[in-house]
């Protein structure tokens, strides 16, 4: 954090393999914080309640192994993402990448299908075992889209046209295939009922 010129940092630890319910936020020393749970002496006083250890002792853990794993995590995560996007984009219709091309994360796919609601093709997709997102799971018990995706497409009906894969170091080329292959499947499907209306 020395390097890091952020007063605040926050980290979910399952999205680097620790125990979902666990995370950290990091609060620099004269940086202004008040506490959202008040009552006992944990953490500084910044906390109240009792420290779950087990979920602790597993994030350290995943931490260590992360920090472990990264130098090689981004080449071997960033061509299976390209390998996904580009399997969607050249054989599924009426799609677009959203974000740049290259300054983004290594592990993270977003792409508009026209014309299909996401959370139609999201149960299709599930049904076939593919796990994808419409949206951050912050947002999941709103209907609004985030200002991230309102910043990249305005267009008020395009957030709910769009689906989010988030891939890591144990995906696989054949996983890869098969989510294409049902993203393709799920769309020509949705269509053809649409096309029927």
């Amino acid at each position: 954090m020395r390097k890091i010129p952020a007063d605040y940092l926050s980290l979910t630890g399952h999205k680097f393999h620790a125990p979902k319910g666990i995370g950290v936020l990091h609060v620099r020393r004269k940086a202004p914080f008040s506490p959202l749970i008040w009552g006992g002496h944990q953490e500084r006083n910044r906390r109240g309640g009792t420290e779950s250890v087990p979920l602790i002792g597993g994030l350290g853990r995943a931490a260590e192994l992360a920090r472990k794993h990264l130098p090689e995590y981004e080449k071997e995560v960033r061509p299976l993402r390209d390998e996904l996007e580009e399997g969607i984009l050249g054989s599924v219709p009426s799609t677009e990448l959203n974000g740049h091309k290259t300054e983004r994360l290594a592990n993270t796919a977003n792409i508009s299908l026209q014309g299909i609601e996401s959370e139609a093709l999201l149960i299709m997709l599930d049904k076939e075992g593919i796990c994808a997102s419409s949206g951050s799971a912050c947002l999941a018990d709103s209907d609004e889209p985030s200002h991230v995706v309102k910043a990249m497409k305005p267009d008020t009906s395009a957030f709910r046209q769009m689906i989010w894969f988030s891939l890591d170091g144990a995906t696989t080329h054949d996983e890869i295939r098969l989510a294409v292959a049902a993203v393709g499947r799920a769309a020509d499907a949705l269509r053809g009922v649409a096309s029927l209306d």
